[in-house]
């Protein structure tokens, strides 16, 4: 069967797809917009044709069985395991990239907006915003896939601010809304979009737990254009009537995957069907499954698929390790790493865990801070800041809080406690080896942990063989002295949680407020400047 994209076919087995191959997942004209009745025929979006089977015919079967693939001469590498949805989404990611790149204004967005990319260092655009925005700027849905640092933020929010351009502004009725499954992730997609915003006259604000609702409140009732929001709060404010869906134009689902993890989806859902049902759909993940083809299914109407990576395969740039390590000394060993020059990001299992780990590694005389969801919003902005400028040259971050950590220069990432699963360990390890550069994934694992950390492993089509060692190892020492020293820089943010620019804060207001950050962007505030990693996510 064929997945087409514009001007690109790719052709993928019958085979690989047991429901009914009648409609097209991707076309390169958009389709006409439809009422959102059905949910049966926008899943099964692949079009038919002669039935031929692609040079991926021979692997993909049985991948799609959940299997790993066998070794072959060819490659030797562990076949993750991949749903349906992510065979196609592979086989787009496989299709050619243009000889010549587009440039921004080639692509179709305004002046004001090409010129806004250019005054912070863009000048051309990434892979999957050359392949997403012909589409979503026409107003097509779009299901997007790109790992951490492919540029997926922007290859919503530029055709998002393009479209909004020359609409009429209303109080408490955003015109566009992006869902994001935490706080800091929230607060990253705002301080991406709005200098861009406000260039082209456009407003921003975010709503999330832990921040002043009675600043978002005061935000929306001054009228915003986009509203950049986690589900909890959001529904507080619909709630209350200070939020109203209805005129909502375009709405963005971004880490979906992540969303559902955390149990967002029954939210996520109901706040989509609150959305008018002919409204521009654009979900872009890192990786889509647990759930998210329900999402698919119920609330994209014909989506266009882009992707620029395997969700499931290891970014090449990559050097995966494994240390078996005894449990007496797991400590020593992680604190003699994290004595090295370069920064370094540790992922626990717990919020406890992330709290004992830093502890112990300031004792040892280590600057290191950690994040996870117990922490105050000022508190969490002050160790990613710490970690940013260098201050704290090691981060100690559990799983949810690490959706928020977009740091360009993070050569290694150690997997002190195992993750949850082999998608887990493909988030995890993604916040190395960004914008091109390379990095170095490492795992401490108990004797009693190698065997079930190797299917992981293998799930995750990852290759690593595991090394045992002691404080002092020679393997231990060859990373502990790796990376180039980190340049420390000044503080982001000053240590009460405010930017370094934009609006003094209000009188009156406790200092460290975790809701200091929460007001509007792009119409005179300030923007932070902690958005260079922002721009590539």
């Amino acid at each position: 069967m064929r997945i087409l994209s514009p001007g690109l076919p790719v052709q993928v087995p019958r085979s690989q797809f047991p429901r009914p191959l009648n409609q097209r997942w991707s076309t390169s004209v958009p389709a006409p917009r439809q009422p959102r009745s059905s949910t049966s025929s926008s899943y099964s979006s692949y079009s038919s044709g002669p039935g031929s089977s692609g040079s991926r015919s021979s692997s993909s079967s049985s991948q799609g069985r959940g299997r790993p693939r066998r070794p072959s001469s060819s490659s030797s590498r562990p076949a993750p395991v991949r749903n349906e949805l992510e065979i196609a989404l592979d086989a787009a990611a496989e299709m050619p990239a243009p000889e010549v790149v587009p440039t921004f204004a080639e692509l179709g967005l305004p002046d004001r907006l090409v010129s806004a990319l250019a005054q912070r260092g863009m000048q051309a655009p990434f892979a999957i915003q050359v392949r997403a925005l012909p589409d979503a700027l026409a107003g097509r849905d779009v299901l997007g896939r790109g790992q951490t640092g492919s540029g997926k933020t922007l290859a919503f929010g530029l055709p998002l601010l393009t479209r909004l351009v020359g609409g009429t502004r209303m109080a408490n009725r955003p015109r566009a809304l992006v869902l994001t499954p935490t706080r800091e992730l929230a607060q990253q997609v705002a301080d991406a979009l709005a200098p861009l915003a406000q260039a082209l006259g456009l407003k921003v604000n975010t709503v999330y737990g832990g921040a002043s609702m009675g600043r978002q409140i005061d935000q929306l009732r001054r009228g915003v254009d986009v509203v950049v929001a986690t589900p909890g709060r959001l529904q507080d404010l619909i709630e209350q009537g200070e939020c109203d869906l209805s005129q909502i134009e375009i709405t963005v689902l971004d880490e979906a995957d992540h969303m559902a993890d955390l149990g967002f989806l029954p939210a996520v859902t109901a706040l989509l069907e609150r959305t008018p049902a002919d409204g521009q759909r654009l979900l872009f993940s890192a990786t889509l499954d647990r759930g998210v083809d329900r999402l698919v299914r119920g609330f994209l109407k014909d989506p266009a698929l882009h992707a620029v990576a395997s969700s499931a395969s290891p970014v090449d740039s990559m050097d995966h390790k494994v240390f078996a390590v005894a449990h007496s000394s797991k400590t020593d060993i992680a604190a003699e790493i994290a004595t090295r020059p370069a920064r370094t990001l540790f992922f626990v299992r717990t919020k406890h865990g992330a709290d004992r780990l830093a502890t112990q590694l300031r004792t040892k005389g280590v600057e290191a801070a950690a994040i996870h969801g117990d922490l105050t919003q000022g508190a969490r902005r002050q160790a990613l800041d710490d970690f940013t400028t260098g201050h704290a040259r090691v981060l100690v971050a559990t799983d949810v809080a690490a959706r928020g950590i977009h740091v360009d220069d993070v050569d290694l990432v150690v997997h002190f406690d195992p993750p949850a699963d082999h998608k887990d360990y493909l988030h995890r390890s993604g916040r190395t080896a960004r914008a091109g550069a390379t990095g170095t994934v490492l795992s401490l694992v108990l004797s009693d942990q190698v065997r079930e950390h190797q299917r992981l492993r293998e799930r995750a089509g990852v290759e690593a063989n595991a090394v045992t060692v002691v404080p002092g190892h020679p393997a231990v020492r060859e990373v502990a002295e790796s990376g180039e020293a980190v340049v420390v820089l000044p503080r982001v943010h000053s240590p009460r949680g405010r930017s370094g620019g934009g609006r003094p804060r209000r009188p009156g207001g406790p200092s460290g407020r975790p809701g200091s950050r929460s007001g509007s962007y792009g119409s005179g505030g300030g923007s932070s400047s902690r958005s260079s990693s922002s721009y590539q996510q």
